[in-house]
């Protein structure tokens, strides 16, 4: 264990690694599964033990946000191990102790007034866990909350997930027109979920034959199995039409 004067030092580099591991268990990149509860629970394991030897705003942030998200995960998948999105999923299957400590850690994230941007996006996850349903969301806070993120931690991705809350505040062809502007920059174009978040805005519009374009786009970046055959079922609904 590094000195206790070395690890403010180490603190950043550290807390990024942990996330990077959390997201391949929430997430992962590829395989035939949605998620990787091994990954997902040791990196909640190490942000415990981060905030106990260094209880610094970010270090509980993250471990707040890591909480939020896992809350979320029996949800993600259907019984047969399908892809479930958020709008979709069965809330009553969250985890509400999980939920219940990472709310309680983002506030005392937030009230030391020296939070960054995993405490910022642990309130955004709050919000979600919150709600009650997709549509009962507050998007608005939600918006606010990715301004204030954009400013701390600029990135393309942070632009990406406004853009979606943008679309669900204000209408699907608000958030499309900020897609757009992301790829036509030449960011974010080998990214799949740019793709598919330009997909399902454009199926939402009735623009069939964009959105089909884009989730072919998406499915040719795209190497985990149930979102490869989510975009499939997507596209065929597409042709159905």
């Amino acid at each position: 264990m590094p000195a206790r004067t070395e690890l403010s030092d180490r603190l950043d580099t550290v807390l990024h690694v942990v996330y990077l591991v959390f997201n391949e268990g929430y997430s992962a990149s590829s395989g035939a599964s949605v998620t990787r509860h091994d990954l997902s629970a040791e990196a909640i394991r190490l942000g415990r033990l981060l905030v106990e030897l260094l209880p610094e705003p970010e270090a509980v942030g993250l471990l707040a946000l890591m909480l939020l998200h896992e809350s979320r995960r029996v949800a993600r998948t259907s019984p047969t191990g399908e892809l479930v999105l958020l709008a979709d999923q069965d809330r009553s299957l969250w985890n509400r102790e999980q939920i219940a400590e990472g709310q309680a850690l983002v506030e005392r994230a937030l009230s030391s007034r020296r939070f960054g941007p995993y405490a910022l996006q642990a309130a955004i996850a709050a919000l979600h866990a919150e709600a009650s349903s997709a549509a009962a969301t507050d998007w608005a806070q939600i918006v606010g909350l990715y301004d204030v993120l954009l400013r701390a931690q600029p990135s393309p991705v942070v632009e990406l997930n406004r853009a979606v809350a943008l679309a669900m505040r204000d209408g699907p062809a608000a958030g499309l027109a900020l897609i757009d502007a992301i790829l036509a920059r030449g960011d974010l174009g080998e990214y799949h979920l740019a793709h598919s978040a330009r997909a399902d805005l454009s199926r939402r519009l009735g623009r069939n034959g964009e959105a089909a374009g884009a989730y072919r786009r998406a499915l040719e970046l795209t190497r985990q199995d149930p979102e490869r055959r989510f975009i499939e079922r997507r596209l065929r609904e597409l042709e159905e039409r």
